[in-house]
Parts: C-alpha cells; sequence; structure tokens
C-alpha cells in the first residue's frame, strides 16, 4: 500500500464567479487523521464532496491508494460510470452531521446495512457482517430491528459509521459528524473512531470548524479560508503557534474566561 492513501493536487471548483476551492492540496497517509477547518463558506465540505465523488472538480486530482480518482466526465456508458462509482465508494466513506437525512426513515438498521452489504458484494449472506459491524460500533445485535427514529442521535450516528464501515474503505470523510451532538455523546462517538482507527487502520479526513475536535482526533490540520489553504502543518504545531492570522482568528474566536466578542468582530473586520 502507497505511503499516503489520499492525496490532493491542485483541486479547484467555482460556481459561477465564487472561487469555491481554490488549488487545495494535501496528503493523508495510511491510517492517520487530518483535519480540514475553516468557518462557513471556507470550501472545506465543497472539498470533501469532491474527495469523495459527489461533486466535481473543475481541475485538480484526486488519488486513492496511487490511482486516480478524478471524475473525467462520462465514460464507458452507464454499466462503466456505475461500476466506477462502487470502487470509489468502496476506498472512500462519507459520514455526514445529521445522519437522521442519510438513513432512510422506513428501513431498519440491519436492513439498511445489508443493503449496502448486497450492493457491493451481491450474491453473499451478510448476516454475520452485520453482527459484526452492530457490534464493532458498539450497538449489538438489538439495534438491527430497530427504526432510525426508535434511536438516539448518538445511535444512529453509529449506524451511519457501521455503514460506512461496512465496504472496508481506505477513507473515512467525517462532514461535521459530530457538530449535531451533546457534547457528551461527542466524546463517545469520537473515542469509538479512535479506537476503529487503531483497530483497522483507516485514515480519516474530519471536516469541522470546532478546534475542540480537531485538536483531540487529528494528526495534521489544513486551515482552508475563501477556498484555498492558508496554513497547514502538525496539528499540536500549529495550534499552538499559528503562523497565518485567519487561524490565530480562529483560536482566539473560542469562548473562554476573559474572551471579548467586540475584539474577535474586529479584528474579522480587519482581517
Amino acid at each position: 500500500m502507497p505511503e499516503n492513501v489520499l492525496e490532493v493536487r491542485g483541486l479547484r471548483r467555482t460556481f459561477g464567479a465564487v472561487r469555491a476551492v481554490d488549488d487545495v492540496s494535501f496528503v493523508l497517509p495510511a491510517g492517520g487523521s487530518l483535519g480540514v477547518v475553516g468557518e462557513s463558506g471556507s470550501g472545506k465540505t465543497t472539498t470533501a464532496r469532491i474527495v469523495v465523488g459527489l461533486e466535481r472538480a473543475d481541475g485538480g486530482e484526486v488519488l486513492v491508494r496511487g490511482r486516480s480518482r478524478t471524475a473525467r466526465g462520462r465514460t464507458g456508458g452507464r454499466v462503466g460510470a456505475r461500476a466506477a462509482r462502487l470502487a470509489r465508494a468502496r476506498e472512500v466513506q462519507m459520514v455526514f452531521q445529521d445522519p437522521y437525512l442519510s438513513l432512510d426513515p422506513r428501513t431498519g438498521v440491519g436492513a439498511a446495512l445489508r443493503e449496502t452489504l448486497r450492493l457491493h458484494f451481491p450474491g453473499r449472506d451478510h448476516t454475520r457482517r452485520v453482527t459484526e459491524l452492530l457490534d464493532q460500533v458498539g450497538l449489538g445485535t438489538r439495534a438491527a430491528d430497530a427504526l432510525p427514529r426508535q434511536l438516539s442521535g448518538g445511535q444512529r450516528q453509529r449506524v451511519a459509521i457501521a455503514r460506512a464501515l461496512a465496504v472496508e474503505p481506505a477513507v473515512l470523510v467525517l462532514d461535521e459528524a459530530v457538530a449535531a451532538l451533546d457534547v457528551s455523546v461527542q466524546a463517545q462517538i469520537l473515542n469509538l473512531l479512535a479506537d476503529i482507527r487503531e483497530q483497522t487502520g483507516i485514515g480519516y479526513l474530519f471536516i469541522t470548524h470546532d478546534l475542540g475536535v480537531v485538536r483531540c482526533v487529528t494528526d495534521e490540520i489544513v486551515v482552508m479560508r475563501h477556498g484555498a489553504v492558508v496554513e497547514q502543518g502538525r496539528t499540536e504545531e500549529v495550534l499552538a503557534a499559528p503562523g497565518h492570522p485567519y487561524t490565530r482568528l480562529l483560536l482566539e474566536s473560542v469562548p473562554r474566561p476573559g474572551w471579548d466578542p467586540q475584539a474577535i468582530a474586529a479584528a474579522r473586520r480587519a482581517l
């Protein structure tokens, strides 16, 4: 396996006159955890959607396990395009902020997992694998018959993680995956993700605005503003001694004793 499980090279994406992603590059080592941070509108989610294949880049390249996975247009007919999408999905999976919106409210947990497994691995008996996945995310087989509305927010996010892990991807993209959860539940999910990374060697790409999450779970960090990368490096080094004024502004914006929101607002206007 290549040392870097994911490489993003010079990604660009525009929407009209807006440069949502402007020459973004970074690498994710196998088994590593990379945080992409920035405010709303910084381009971090668009970058994630390009990596997963939900958005098409105007330029640049995405490589997974050393192979290009950049969408190049409709080639090979519908069958070939579907096969390419499935192959990419088996390598890169995404967990969204609100699992209730990404889960079918009419489908039970076990059935949702079996549906994913049948799509990617047809013709097999997936009963044992469903049990393994539920155990892996700390739910157990009793949750197999539950509908999403019968679960708590943390339990639904565990289901979403189990579904993403079903195909054993190389990269798991987590787009604000704990932002909608209570603080105590956030800690449980982050600990779960840390255990899964240790057990499987999967690579994480965390998309978040929460510097506390980044500090806890990532090895390296990429800071984005107005679609471009303004700073990147080892997480502890960047957060301890940020080199870019925008990174310093993000750190100073975190509420704490003595926090002055008016001063932060003035610094933001100046920047």
